[in-house]
Order: structure tokens, then sequence, then C-alpha cells
């Protein structure tokens, strides 16, 4: 796609906005934080093994976009932080005392559980997989296998329901957090089927509103969810070969090949690399949600401050 390679140097790497109130730029996510509500604003940049490795073209709209069909597909069922939607990919969210843990639901061992499992590390969220599975086998049923939160540039850790209640969260609370999840993850994997995809796992964060318990951050995006092309599944896992994916697991793999995970100076994104992400990015959106995606070449930082100058968030 032409207008792909257009944007490439139109990406939202990071904005800035003084007169917005305090604000925390993490590795995806710019929030500015005022009294009652957060302004979160998604950029463009990937990150991957907690580094961050430049921008992809649309890839912030995107997000947001496939995040504001999931919340409002699933808000009868759980309720989320979403006030408005001032742009495309900035949210108004309201501001909640979060749960300083991820819940991860998992249809199949794949991605690090299965590098963990395979390199012998078994027993960590509080529960013993069985032996002899295989790398892209479905479970029985979805597990939970929940991480700590760690601040920007820190890794997440793996961690137990016996360690989270007795150290973090109220039982009764991280217990809803997780029924949640599971109510969720079923509407996401039904939906993706019907799609022609496998929502193979993602991750939902939580948080607490005048003692309420709410969805917050993002839901179901190729950012903190995996997904499979379906009609790929069995003959890939029978001959043992990798899934086809629409999901940021694309860039992992791209610099695991390189040999980077993590450890050392992440190698430079080439123009091809961002635009196949890009491309990955959007056809998962245009499955999900039945539409073409509007890509307008321009500087996404001046559209952005101009639709918050619009609905008066800024002056």
């Amino acid at each position: 796609m032409n207008v792909i390679r257009e944007q490439l140097n139109n990406t939202l790497e990071e904005l800035v906005l003084p007169g917005l109130g305090k604000s925390y730029h993490g590795k995806v996510r710019d929030n500015f934080f005022l009294e009652e509500e957060i302004v979160m604003i998604t950029s463009d940049r990937v990150s991957a093994f907690d580094k961050v490795l430049g921008t992809i073209p649309f890839k912030g709209q995107i997000l947001t976009q496939i995040a504001k069909f999931w919340f409002d597909k699933t808000k009868t069922i759980v309720p989320n932080h979403i006030l408005s939607y001032p742009d495309p990919q900035v949210l108004i969210a309201k501001k909640a005392q979060t749960l300083p843990v991820e819940i991860i639901v998992r249809g199949y061992i794949t991605g690090s559980l299965w590098r963990e499992y395979a390199n012998g590390i078994n027993g960590q969220y509080g529960f013993t997989l069985p032996s002899g599975l295989k790398k892209n086998q479905k479970f029985d049923e979805p597990i939970v296998t929940p991480t700590t939160k760690a601040e920007y540039g820190m890794h997440d850790e793996p961690i137990s329901r016996e360690k989270i209640v007795s150290e973090l969260v109220d039982p009764a609370i991280y217990d809803k957090a997780v029924e949640y999840s599971l109510a969720l993850f079923s509407v996401g994997q039904d939906w993706a089927s019907r799609c022609g995809l496998i929502l193979v796992d993602t991750k939902y964060e939580f948080g607490l509103v005048n003692g309420e318990l709410i969805l917050v951050d993002e839901v179901h995006t190729p950012d903190s969810s995996r997904y499979w092309i379906g009609d790929y599944y069995e003959t890939r896992f029978n001959g043992g070969e990798e899934q086809k994916m629409l999901d940021k697991e694309n860039i992992r793999q791209w610099l695991l090949e390189r040999g980077f995970s993590g450890d050392s100076e992440p190698p430079k994104l080439t123009d091809d690399i961002r635009i196949f992400l890009a491309e990955q990015y959007i056809e998962l959106y245009q499955l999900i949600t039945n539409e073409k995606f509007d890509a307008q070449v321009g500087r996404v930082s001046d559209r952005i401050f101009s639709n918050l100058q619009k609905s008066g968030y800024i002056t």
C-alpha cells in the first residue's frame, strides 16, 4: 500500500502537551491526567521485549479503533473506563485506581509461556502444566497466567493467585477480575472465530472507580492479544510450523531471528518491516470490524492537536 510508505515520516512518536496536566509516557501511550479524566493518546510507537523500537504507520489509530470496537461490544458484560473519543487515536477515560497485576488469559501454549515451558520452567503461576505439550497446542480450557505490572523498562514477572491475594489485591476483587477476564475472552474468541481468526491469548487490566471494578487500558488489540488465521491452524500445528499471525508477535519473531530477545541493543527497524507490520495491523482491523480502514496521509500530531482544541482540552 503506497499510503503506508507515504506515512512513514508522519508517524506519531511522542506528543508533548505541556498545558494539559501531569503526564506519563509509557511504551506506547502518552497519558495526561486531568482532575477526573485521563487523556490517553496512543502513539505509533512499537515495543517488544520491553524495548521501544520505533514507529509503525497508522498503528496508534488502528489500536484505538480496535479497542473502541471491543469496548463498545463488551460494555454490557464488563464496565469500562471509556468516556469519549475526540480523535481516532485518542480516548478520554475515567481515572481509576489500577490493580497492580495484569491478567493474561491463554487458549494455547505459545509465546513466552511456551519458551518458559520448553526451558523446563513450570509452576510459576501456582499450578503445573502437564508434560508432553507441543508448541501452539490448544488447552482444553483457557488458563489464567497473571503477571506483575513492571515499571517502564523493566520486565513483568509471573505471579500466582496465592501471592496476589495475600500481598497485592483483595481476593474478592481479584476473583471478580478473573471472572470478567474469562467472560471477555469467551466473547473475543467467539467473534474472532466468526471473522476467520483465532484469539490465542490476551492481557486485561482493571481498576477501581468509586469501588466499582472496571476494565481499563485496552482490549483485544494486536498489541495486547495474539491472533492467528484460523484456516491455517491445524495444518501448521500438525506440521510443526509457525502459525500465520496478525499481531505484534510478528515483530518479536523478526527480532528473535536477528538475535535480539531484550538483553542488548535492538536492531533498527527497516522501512520494509514497518510497512509489513502496518499491513498486518490494517488487515486485522478490517477482519475484526468488517470495515475498510481509513488511511489518511498527514502529520498525526497536527491532527490530534487540532481535535483536542476542538473538543476543549487544549486552548
